[in-house]
Order: C-alpha cells, then structure tokens, then sequence
C-alpha cells in the first residue's frame, strides 16, 4: 500500500465540488478514478461506496442536529434500498467482474446516470414544474401510495447505487421533491443524506468482502476530500452556483459521453 498524491488532489477537488453544488461525489469520483487513473470500474465503484459513507457520516450529523431528517422517508427508502443492495452485490459477487460484459454494463450504466444527472442540474426547477401541473389535476395519492413509491425508489436507488456508486443525489432528490411537494427542501435533501449512508455502507462492505477496495486510494481520497468539502462549503456562498451548476452538468456530460463512446 503506497500513498498517491494525485489521488488526494483528486479528493480535494471533487471534494470542493461537493462543497459548492452539494451535488453527490460519486457523480464526481467515480468516472474520475476509471478515466483518469485506470481504475477498474469495480474496483472504483466499491471504493468510492466507502468512501462515501465516511464523508456523509458527517453531513448525517449536521443535518439531524439541525432536524432536517424526515424518518418515515428515510425508512421507506431503506426497506426498499437494503435488499436491493445485497441483491446485486449477491449478483456482483457470482460473476467475473473483470470480465469484458461486467465492466461494459457498469460504465454504461454509470454513463446513462451521468448524463441523468447533467440534466437534473440545469433542467431540475422546470422537471418538478411539470410534475407539479401533472399532478395538480389529479387527485392526491394515498400516504400509503407515497410510501409504496417511495420503497419502489429506494429499490432503484439501491440498484443504481451498488451498481455504479450514483444515483442517491440529484435523481433521488428530484423524485422525492415530486413525491413530497410540501416538505421543505433541507428536509428532502436531509433525509436522502442520512439514507445515503447506510445504503453507501453496505455496498462499500459488500464490495470489501468480495474483494473489490482499494485501501490505500481511499486513504488518500479521504485525506484530500475532508478540506475540499470544507473549503467548498466556505466559498459557496461568494460564488454564482447556476453557473457553477451549469458548468458542472457540462463536464459531467463529456465525462458521459466518454464512458459511452468507450
């Protein structure tokens, strides 16, 4: 286990990012150690699970001290989320991850999530207007309905999230302001942190226990990112952040089409 400098620069920044635009790392990190450094996409997967699980223990914190944590919401996620997780890391673990159709279907799933995530971030306002009118002229679902579609989306996000480590952030956030239009958003953006966590974790170990971590690239991940997200946080409120948004959705979209195009 050796110490790599450039992987702590690549924590820093990607953690400033995160700082500034709260949008998940994973979006970020991910692509960055399989384009960048090679990493095989499992392995950068698995690694920036735990990963993120350390980082948002400490938004988990913030957040509940602050009560912005809905319960009911997070529970709902997690009972769909957690099989969901040991489903695939049950399917992971019988297959030849290195294998070319493996490595494909999670860069192309982490690519199709990417440009996902591109389009939340400049077009997010104008999706849930739409969904808004949608609804309007309907009558309101059952709170035993939203709970149904919750469970069903901690189940997407449990897949989405073992498979390709994104997913939880910007597409779990819009799908849960539309399910949940009169929440506050700190409550929304609060409850999936602190679901986040424990889906992250398990996944993390999961992928430790079939082999798939990097201990010395998360050492020096985390060593760079705890700074960068302080760092971001602080500067956030000096900076324009549409245009940083719009910035951050172009380059995620480049990122996409590079993971797409092979």
């Amino acid at each position: 286990m050796t110490f790599e400098p450039l992987y702590s620069l690549s924590g820093l920044c990607v953690g400033a990012l995160v700082g500034i635009t709260g949008v998940g790392g994973g979006s970020l990190m991910t692509p960055l150690l399989v384009l960048l450094f090679g990493v095989h996409p499992a392995t950068a997967v698995g690694t920036d699970l735990l990963y993120a699980a350390i980082t948002k223990t400490a938004g988990t914190a913030v957040h509940g001290m602050h009560g912005r944590v809905n319960w009911k919401i997070v529970g709902g996620l997690a009972a769909g989320s957690v099989p969901a997780a040991l489903l695939m890391l049950w399917l992971l673990a019988g297959v030849d991850r290195k294998s070319i159709g493996v490595t494909n279907t999670i860069t192309t799933a982490l690519g199709w999530l990417l440009v996902m995530t591109a389009i939340m971030l400049v077009f997010r306002g104008q999706i849930l207007e739409l969904a808004r009118r949608a609804i309007g002229q309907r009558t309101p679902p059952r709170p035993a309905t939203i709970i149904a579609f919750t469970v069903a989306l901690g189940f997407l996000l449990g897949v989405l999230v073992t498979l390709t480590s994104v997913g939880a952030g910007a597409l779990g956030v819009t799908i849960l302001l539309v399910l949940y239009p009169r929440l506050d958003v700190r409550e929304i953006v609060g409850s999936d942190i602190v679901h986040a966590v424990p889906l992250t974790l398990i996944g993390g170990m999961g992928y430790w226990f079939i082999g798939e971590i990097d201990w010395a690239m998360l050492f020096a991940l985390i060593v760079g990112s705890i700074p960068g997200i302080i760092a971001g946080s602080l500067l956030a409120p000096k900076l324009h952040e549409r245009t940083i948004r719009i910035v951050l959705a172009a380059t995620l979209s480049v990122v996409a089409w590079k993971l797409l195009a092979g």
